[in-house]
Formats: structure tokens, sequence, C-alpha cells
């Protein structure tokens, strides 16, 4: 019976890749098949409907709040030209150097990753970002890549990651938080390396203007002009509570978005643009909670008993424990990240990642380490992630020019994180 779950799973990845099905519906339909093929009842203990459904939906609660805690976040610093005010700061600075301007845009997308991760943080740093560099010679491939590396620098302190890592993989929050902080040096110098090799490797490219940008109306944020300097921390505010002061994400958040109320807006309006970015903010959550809900649904099925048995074999015939053959195995396997592929770990790698660790083949700190690694690569170069799609289109390139351009500074940033994970827990 494990063959035919794993068979399953690969039917799924080949539902998602072809666009057959959402991926969430897809992880919804595999969780009910993967149930009834491991033997689960109708109704009761470790069933279909109560198990795997009704207590697989809610299980990762805490991490949808998380979502839509950081997309209010996202929406004010939108709004009240936080985020522009930062790029255009930024940009002022560089002036008419590349490297700098780069630099700059870099530094502003890694705060912004902080706090809300996919297409909202590409569009945040971006929408400014992307033609100020291309202004100043940065070609186009490179301006993409480099809002899309910054990204990938503040992912490791995403607070909502936190929350979703903790508790899909059941652990603290401290031990994700530690995993996450020895992989922010490798981010950082991959970043870095990209940004100062590509810029002077390709050269300037003077292209003054982009269609996307000429035919766009002036934005509510271009109207409000710069947002006072002392706003300007708003970014920052739940990172270093959540960091420094070991204060809990949810709160961590709030006070992120208080700070950037109270900063930007007049007694009188806060009601208004609270109701307002909250409003927006469940919208740009809704597509990840979709999600959210159906990879819970997912671990649940993964986590029944029938599943463990049926698959336990299976799995540690073909999982190496040698920390260098783990290394290396799992280093090769990198791109079954990409395309929503089977270590996708938004997707069926949510459930490899709960079969792992079910199964005890793996501590779930070593599954974590190979996760987060993982998903360093998903957040930059997979030609069919949101952010991708919006920075390559905004800046007149293809995903596809991006993912081949940045894949091997993120696939050197997995090599990083799974060595640490290797050497640390294996």
């Amino acid at each position: 019976m494990g063959v035919v779950i794993l068979l399953v799973m690969a039917a799924g990845v080949a539902l998602m890749l072809a666009r057959r099905l959402p991926t969430a519906f897809a992880l919804v339909l595999l969780a009910v098949v993967i149930a009834f093929l491991a033997g689960a009842p109708f109704t009761g203990k470790n069933s279909v409907l109560d198990t795997v459904l009704q207590e697989g939906a809610p299980t990762l609660a805490a991490t949808m709040i998380a979502i839509i805690l950081g997309s209010w976040l996202g929406k004010l610093l939108d709004e009240t030209g936080i985020a522009g005010t930062l790029v255009r700061k930024i940009v002022e600075f560089g002036g008419d150097r590349p490297t700098v301007v780069a630099l700059g845009v870099l530094a502003v997308s890694a705060l912004v990753g902080t706090v809300t991760g996919s297409a909202p943080a590409a569009m945040l740093a971006g929408i400014i970002g992307i033609p100020a560099m291309i202004a100043v010679g940065v070609p186009k491939v490179t301006a993409a890549g480099t809002v899309l590396m910054g990204i990938a620098v503040g992912i490791p302190f995403e607070l909502p990651l936190w929350q979703f890592f903790s508790t899909a993989l059941e652990l603290p929050i401290p031990t994700v938080r530690g995993f996450m902080e020895k992989l922010f040096p490798f981010a950082l110098a991959a970043a870095l390396a990209f940004v100062l090799v590509e810029t002077r490797r390709r050269g300037t490219e003077h292209a003054w203007s982009l269609k996307s940008v000429d035919t766009k109306p002036r934005s509510r944020r271009e109207e409000l002009g710069d947002a006072p300097w002392y706003a300007l921390l708003a970014p920052a505010v739940p990172l270093v509570l959540a960091l420094g002061f070991e204060l809990a994400i949810i709160p961590s958040l709030l006070a992120g978005v208080l700070y950037a109320l109270v900063t930007t807006t007049r007694p009188g309006a806060m009601n208004k643009r609270l109701l307002r970015t909250l409003y927006g903010g469940f919208e740009v959550a809704a597509p990840p909670i979709a999600l959210f809900i159906a990879i819970g649904i997912l671990l649940a099925a993964v986590k029944l008993p029938g599943t463990v048995d049926a698959l336990e074999p299976l799995i540690k015939a073909v999982s190496p424990h040698n920390p260098v053959a783990f290394v290396l195995v799992f280093t090769l396997l990198v791109p079954l990240c990409l395309y929503r592929g089977p270590l996708n770990v938004f997707g069926l790698g949510a459930g490899i990642a709960g079969v792992l660790i079910a199964t005890g083949i793996y501590p779930a700190v070593a599954v974590l380490g190979m996760a987060t690694s993982y998903n360093q690569v998903f957040g930059v170069a997979d030609p069919t992630s949101t952010q991708t799609v919006w920075s390559a289109q905004y800046a007149g390139v293809t995903p596809q020019q991006v993912m081949v351009r940045t894949l091997p500074y993120v696939w050197a940033v997995a090599l990083g994180g799974l060595c640490v994970t290797a050497a640390t827990y294996l």
C-alpha cells in the first residue's frame, strides 16, 4: 500500500504541475485519497471526516492569523507611504551609481520581506525600486532578481513563517528562530554576491522607461508624499520585539501595525484607515490561508497510523543517514522544490516533511533545516511563485530568465543550510 500512496502523491504533483487543479484543491483531494488508502474509517477516531478534514483544517490557525497580521502591516506600509519612502530615500542616496542603488533596494526588500512574503513584499519594494534600478543602468533581469534576493534575506526573519514551521513541524518557536538565525548569513552572503557580481558582470543597460510604469497611474502612496522619518522604523518593530525581546509573534505583529498607524495617521482618520487596510490585508492573505488550510488537512492525513505504517519501510530504505550523503542527496534534489514540485514546502513538501517526522526517519529539527533551506530556493527562483512572476513581468523579462540567473545563488544557500543541518542535527 505504501507504493500506491507514493504513486497517488506523484499523481498529485502532476495535477499541480499541469495546473489541472489549484494547489490547495489538489492537496485536499490528495489527503482524502491517502486517508482512504491508509484504511481510515469515514467517521470516528483517525477518520477521514473527523480527523483529516475536521481536525486538520484548523491545524495551522496560528499561522493564518500571523499571515493576516503580516498582510495588514504590509497594507499599512503601502498606504501610508512608508515602503515607498524607504525606497525613494535609498534611490536618492545612491544617485546614478547602479551598484549602490541595487544594494539599497536589496536592503529595503529584506526589511519588507520580514513583514510579509510573496507578491506583496515584491510590490512594496519593487514598484519604485525596479524602475529606479533600470533607470541607472541595472539590467532588467538583475533588477528583478535583486528584489527577490532581498526578500530571501528577510525570509529567515519572517514571523508568520516562524509560526508556520513551528506549528507544522510541532517545534517550539525558539528552535525555529535558532535555525533561521543560522540560515540568515547564507541568504545575506548570496544576495550580496548576486548584486555585486551581476551588476558588474552584466555591465549597465540604460533603459529609461518601463511600459508597465509608463501606463501606471499615480498611486495613493505617491499622492501622499514621504512618510515621517520615525515611521520608517515600522517594518523593524515586530522583528525587534520578536528577536530582541522574544515577544510572541502575534503581539509583535500587532505592535508593528499600531506603530505604523500612530506614526502616520491623524487621530480622526485612524478608524477608517485601520478598517480599510485590515480588509485589504484579508484580500492579500486569502490565497495563503486557503493553502494553509489544505496543508493542515494533508498533514493530518500523512500522520494517520495507517499512512505511517505503509510508508515507513519505503521512506527508510531511500533516506540517507550519513551526514555527507544527506547533504549530497538533498542538495542534488533542490530542483524538486521548483515548479510546485514534490519538495515545495507549501505543497506536497509539507506532507513529505510530515511523513519524515511521523516515521521517525529524521528528527523534526533536521526536517526543519531541510524545509527552510528549500524554501530559500522556492522563494526566489520558482517561476510559478507569485513574487517571481510579478517581479519578472514588472521588469519586462520572463520568470524563467530570473530563475536561470538567481538559481545558482539560492542553490548555494540551500547547500549551506543543509550543511548546518547535517552538522548540527544528524
